[in-house]
């Protein structure tokens, strides 16, 4: 693993190509694989309507982030099991501290979302974060997706490219809070996922 990056955009968003290699991403799956066990995938519900989204979801980390009727937010516990959340694994952490700058503080919580091959992620941020300084650490796994960045605005131009299997996006200082979402999943063009799809793991900083 290195630290050969794209600056996608100038003093923001980074974009790691292939950081993971093939036994890598093996290894990763079967970690992913043994917490979803002890933390099983749910379906988030949107504030207010309920409306399922398209993708499956758990946590690692002390805290997780969840979302219902009742609005999105990190709490200690899984919504259905109860139980608390498995520790993010020493290799995610390692990722953090050689993709982040320096005086990053440790991730508490690591989003597991799972794509099948139809879901999507309309444009959001990620601003639930009490430290919206700190960046946020996103692991591709599985079939590759076209991601849209775009401003802080809802309404600024966005650019799309493809994330896959493997890769790793930091987004950070003027991209920390820009809006961002995953436009569609190119199904068959990984092997790394029984059934297909992509599992999208994303560090951040919570408490």
């Amino acid at each position: 693993m290195g630290k050969e990056f794209l600056e996608v955009r100038p003093g923001g968003a980074r974009l790691f190509p292939g950081f993971f290699d093939q036994k890598q991403q093996e290894d990763l799956r079967d970690i992913i694989r043994n917490a979803v066990n002890q933390a099983p995938l749910f379906t988030p519900r949107m504030p207010r309507t309920g409306k399922p989204l398209s993708v499956k979801m758990t946590n690692l980390g002390a805290i997780g982030w969840v979302s219902d009727e009742t609005g999105y937010r990190y709490q200690p516990t899984h919504p259905v099991t109860k139980e608390c959340w498995p520790d993010i694994p020493d290799r995610l952490l390692n990722l953090w501290d050689t993709v982040t700058d320096v005086g990053a503080r440790k991730p508490d919580a690591c989003l597991v979302n799972y794509y099948a091959s139809t879901a999507k992620m309309g444009l959001h941020r990620d601003e639930d974060e009490k430290d919206l300084t700190q960046p946020v650490v996103s692991v591709s796994l599985g079939d590759e997706a076209l991601f849209r960045l775009g401003g802080p605005a809802r309404s600024d131009k966005t650019q799309s490219f493809k994330l896959r299997s493997g890769d790793v996006l930091v987004l950070n200082g003027t991209d920390r809070l820009a809006f961002h979402g995953i436009s569609r999943i190119y199904p068959g063009t990984s092997t790394l996922l029984k059934h297909g799809g992509r599992i999208n793991l994303t560090m951040r900083v919570a408490d």
